[in-house]
């Protein structure tokens, strides 16, 4: 998809924006043959010397950071579009939808995934902190696990029964998460969907990465079983033989 300019900006500020988004198709070129990126590829791949690159992104981990947040953003819209393309109300089967289509496309954009969703964030970093905070997948989820919990209203954790350090994460998330419409004494939900995430993100990194029986990839059994077991916890449980159907159907395509 091409990088959207604000067409209120400037003849200048249009040129840098134009050259951000070279910067990131350049990459991701790159990323369809090799995971690593370096500035010195890019900058071969757009035409320009290493020094010109430099007056764009400061350094390799500018660099990664940039190529990250926008592939995360356009990956999202696939993510998005799945759940769309069911109905509105259907909760349940839009949250599956979207976690199945993340699969799907961690599976064939392994490298891509691997610059997104493997790439260690310092904690003294805060400027990437930050960043990670903006992420649209796990703004999109978040959004998603809440419209099931409105629709299920599944019983979630009080604040006072959780760790001191999970209710301060909670109360001020370092995630990607929306949660300002969500009142106080109602985020356990966000402990609820950061339990998901570990689940489905453990099992889909083990599959990308390839450390797991290639015919249990390849049939998607152990993803499945992870939503299945999942569903219980966000009141699904009686969904889960139409859950399942929608995700074997999605990945037969």
């Amino acid at each position: 998809m091409p990088h959207l300019i604000d067409p209120t900006l400037t003849r200048r500020e249009r040129q840098r924006e134009s050259t951000y988004a070279d910067i990131v198709t350049a990459s991701r070129d790159l990323l369809q043959d090799s995971p690593e990126l370096s500035l010195r590829a890019v900058a071969a791949k757009m035409g320009l010397t290493a020094p010109a690159l430099y007056r764009y992104v400061a350094n390799y981990q500018e660099l990664v950071d940039l190529v990250a947040f926008e592939i995360d953003k356009a990956a999202t819209e696939t993510f998005a579009a799945a759940a769309d393309a069911l109905d509105p109300d259907d909760a349940a089967g839009r949250l599956v939808a979207a976690t199945t289509e993340f699969r799907q496309w961690a599976l064939g954009n392994p490298h891509e995934f691997s610059i997104v969703f493997a790439n260690p964030i310092a904690e003294a970093a805060c400027v990437r902190r930050e960043l990670v905070t903006l992420a649209s997948s796990g703004h999109l989820l978040t959004d998603l696990i809440h419209d099931v919990w409105v629709q299920r209203r599944f019983p979630i954790p009080a604040l006072d029964d959780l760790a001191p350090a999970v209710r301060e994460a909670l109360e001020e998330p370092l995630i990607p998460a929306k949660v300002a419409h969500i009142a106080a004494e109602d985020r356990g939900l966000v402990w609820v969907y950061m339990q998901g995430w570990t689940q489905l993100y453990g099992v889909v990194v083990l599959e990308v990465m390839g450390h797991m029986d290639p015919r249990v990839i390849e049939s998607g059994e152990m993803f499945i079983d992870v939503v299945r077991r999942f569903a219980p916890t966000v009141g699904l449980a009686d969904d889960v033989p139409r859950l399942e159907a929608l995700i074997r159907e999605r990945l037969s395509r």
